[in-house]
């Protein structure tokens, strides 16, 4: 089931998760799932979510493979408190920046929050590269297929036709998750 059509795609604040680095953990899903469970006592509500996508990691197919999906939200958290809290689940998950790209236990990115653009004090919205990525148009179109990019005013469904990054993404299910 996609996002409940109630819910106001213009205002809709978007979170990327991706892993291809297990850590600790048993598996990239079980990273990812813990991630999300994390999210609510963060302030964060999950209310709605993609199935998991795998691809090949980019830009180096020798890395291991990510497994990503996307998620819309309910927080009262500012663009700049909310990047500020992905950041410390981050860090809780065991997230190291050493080299750009390089592989990582979990990376949360802010792909939109509703209709804002533009380069907000250091932060860029929508991300600069979103668009671009299949790993991240593909499970938006999944959930939100009437969501329109901020900036291009392209579809979800569209960019994922002509993304050139992660071409290779298909998800691991064919399910759609909703969360009550």
């Amino acid at each position: 089931m996609g996002i409940d059509e109630s819910l106001n795609l213009d205002d809709a604040v978007i979170v990327a998760l991706g892993c291809n680095d297990k850590g600790v953990w048993p598996s990239n899903e079980a990273v990812l799932e813990a991630s999300l469970a994390r999210f609510r006592s963060e302030g964060i509500d999950v209310v709605a979510r993609s199935s998991w996508w795998r691809s090949q990691a980019w830009p180096d197919p020798h890395d291991p493979p990510f497994l990503n999906g996307v998620v819309i939200v309910r927080t009262a958290h500012d663009p700049h408190a909310l990047m500020a809290t992905l950041g410390r689940i981050e860090d809780a998950f065991g997230r190291q920046r050493s080299t750009r790209n390089a592989p990582r236990t979990l990376d949360l990115d802010l792909i939109a929050y509703g209709r804002l653009s533009g380069d907000l004090e250091g932060l860029i919205l929508p991300h600069p590269r979103a668009a671009d990525r299949l790993f991240v148009m593909g499970p938006i179109a999944e959930i939100a297929h009437g969501w329109v990019h901020p900036v291009n005013g392209q579809a979800a469904a569209d960019l994922a036709q002509t993304a050139s990054v992660g071409r290779d993404a298909r998800p691991v299910r064919d399910e759609r998750r909703a969360v009550d």
